[in-house]
């Protein structure tokens, strides 16, 4: 009865085995497919069933498995190009707005500055005709050099609304000063502009354009510069090496799974909080100064107001080189006497039938003030990206929950691989953001924080400080911020060895949108389960029972043999 018994068992056992073994040809058959899928490498990699995973570094497994050390090679570099394109997802749409209002703000100075060439030199026609019409190159040239002084180059501006009105006198002069039948001599017109400096035509008009020009250019100069190292701090973010330690993490969380067959799991939040928290934990330490860069941004279009409010500064030059024409005009005898006494009597060209007559009542013709265009405003379009900025204050310090919430992660409630196994939750410790917290994450270990990231924090207090005020520059120039486009190849830190595959990211493309992080983020307050991915319970159950298989296999097969070697007996 007793043989029977055990007899009847060896059966049932064997059965068993028949069933769950990893006889079954089919059994890697849905890790080929992603494998294939996701264009991960050659399907020749893949063993044709299960086997032992003694030689894997990283997904290792009491249980055989379905993958090879080069598979593993191969899902490692996967992993790494998965998340760094998930990062240029996440930024694409700040590093977009970013852009755009570069683009935008280089635009509308452009504008400014053809309606303050056009609107001065409308004036000069207007009031004093004939000299307005040699004024137009001098006019020209004084607007160029702003512009080029708004679009980084460090010209004194001292020195280019000097030489304009220098270049002004000899025509203030020529045509309302001492009119003559003919335009004096180019050597004489040389006197009376080098005389400018002395003779003072013009008042106190240069140093006041100059001053208006300087502290209106320096905010509009810091705006843009400030922006082009906001594109920076994405594009260095964007390209981040990863440590080896935060690559084998990755590898454990995206792919190991699949080596077991589990090739529809996600991670447990937790599990994911702790390896993304890792990984990005020199990210996380720009969230301070991204707060404060913000902030002073915010700052800085607040006082761009009156004498810092370069589109009004700009559409009222003409008023101002008006008013000093016509001062020098009122002191026209004066300023003969003075003229006459470093450079002599007048030299003209010989007489020609031009009328050079000059009606008096035109400089009393009223200036009309030019109309501003709301929606090329400046003020309106910082407004505008200052309220889209605002959006994006936490984007570094939420960057890691943001992108398990919204991608990656396992939602509420629902079975989830935790590194190691299908489970119901994760029960290890998880650890907060930013370096120092990163001493106790149980899934990745952080030395110590990213020169790369050090350098570009390093940029970012530097405008910061000039943002507020705290360090401004002499009037007229601007310290200059190296800024570059963030494709530093080479430049970003990071151990690398063969084995973890540094050759490249490779392509890919994360089509899903990243959404904001709610709970996790202080910003936002919408629910949470808007971000939680659908899964399929039935799924859920064959990924509990594919685990279950795997692990039975060992005990089942340590158990059937004395039921073998008796059957064999009988």
């Amino acid at each position: 009865m007793g043989v029977l018994l055990l007899r009847t068992d060896c059966f049932f056992f064997l059965a068993c085995f028949c069933g769950l073994g990893f006889g079954n040809p089919n059994k890697c058959d849905e890790v080929r497919k992603v494998f294939q899928l996701r264009q991960i490498g050659p399907n020749q990699l893949l063993p044709l069933s299960p086997r032992l995973g003694s030689d894997l570094q990283v997904c290792m497994s009491k249980n055989q498995t379905c993958c090879t050390k080069k598979m593993e090679e191969k899902y490692q570099l996967a992993a790494r190009r998965d998340i760094q394109n998930l990062l240029q997802t996440s930024s694409s749409s700040l590093k977009f707005l970013m852009s755009r209002n570069v683009a935008a703000f280089q635009e509308t100075f452009e504008v400014l500055m053809k309606q303050a060439e056009n609107h001065t030199n409308t004036v000069l026609q207007d009031s004093y005709g004939n000299m307005a019409d040699q004024a137009v190159g001098p006019v020209r040239e004084l607007f160029t050099d702003i512009s080029l002084f708004l679009l980084g180059s460090e010209l004194n501006v001292d020195d280019l609304v000097q030489r304009f009105f220098d270049a002004l006198f000899p025509l203030v002069y020529n045509h309302l000063i001492n009119p003559g039948l003919s335009d004096i001599s180019p050597g004489y017109a040389e006197c009376v502009r080098s005389s400018s400096r002395v003779v003072r035509p013009f008042s106190g008009a240069p140093g006041l354009l100059a001053d208006q020009i300087a502290r209106s250019g320096v905010s509009g100069k810091l705006l843009l510069q400030a922006l082009h190292l906001g594109i920076e701090v994405i594009n260095t973010t964007d390209h981040l090496q990863l440590s080896r330690e935060c690559r084998r993490a990755l590898l454990k969380m995206h792919y190991c799974p699949h080596c077991q067959g589990l090739t529809q799991s996600k991670p447990c939040m937790g599990y994911c909080l702790n390896v993304m928290r890792g990984c990005l934990a020199s990210m996380a330490e720009i969230d301070t100064h991204w707060r404060e860069f913000v902030h002073s941004l915010e700052g800085l279009s607040a006082r761009m107001h009156g004498p810092q409010d370069l589109e009004q500064v700009l559409l009222g030059v003409h008023t101002l080189i008006h008013d000093a024409v016509g001062h020098a005009q009122k002191n026209g005898p004066r300023l003969s006497a003075q003229v006459h006494k470093l450079c002599g009597p007048p030299s003209r060209r010989p007489a020609q039938s031009v009328s050079i007559q000059h009606s008096s009542s035109r400089e009393l013709i009223p200036l009309q003030v030019p109309v501003r265009v709301s929606g090329d405003s400046l003020a309106v379009r910082r407004r505008d990206f200052l309220n889209s900025l605002r959006l994006y204050r936490t984007y570094y310090g939420g960057l890691a929950d943001q992108l398990c919430v919204s991608e990656l992660a396992s939602g509420d409630g629902l079975s989830c691989w935790n590194g190691t196994d299908i489970v119901k939750s994760y029960t290890l410790r998880v650890v907060g953001n930013g370096i120092k917290a990163q001493a106790a994450n149980p899934e990745v270990k952080v030395k110590e924080s990213d020169p790369v990231i050090n350098q570009i924090i390093d940029k970012l207090k530097h405008i910061n400080q000039l943002l507020q005020g705290k360090s401004i520059p002499k009037l007229g120039t601007l310290d200059q911020i190296e800024t570059g486009s963030g494709d530093a190849e080479g430049r970003y830190s990071g151990d690398c060895d063969d084995e973890d595959g540094c050759g490249g990211s490779g392509g890919g493309e994360i089509k899903s949108k990243v959404q904001r992080v709610s709970k996790l983020s202080p910003d936002v307050t919408s629910d949470r389960s808007h971000h939680h991915h659908h899964h399929n319970p039935s799924a859920e159950g064959s990924e509990m029972g594919r685990s279950k298989s795997l692990g039975l296999t060992g005990s089942i097969f340590v158990f059937m043999l004395p039921c073998l070697q008796m059957l064999l007996g009988l």
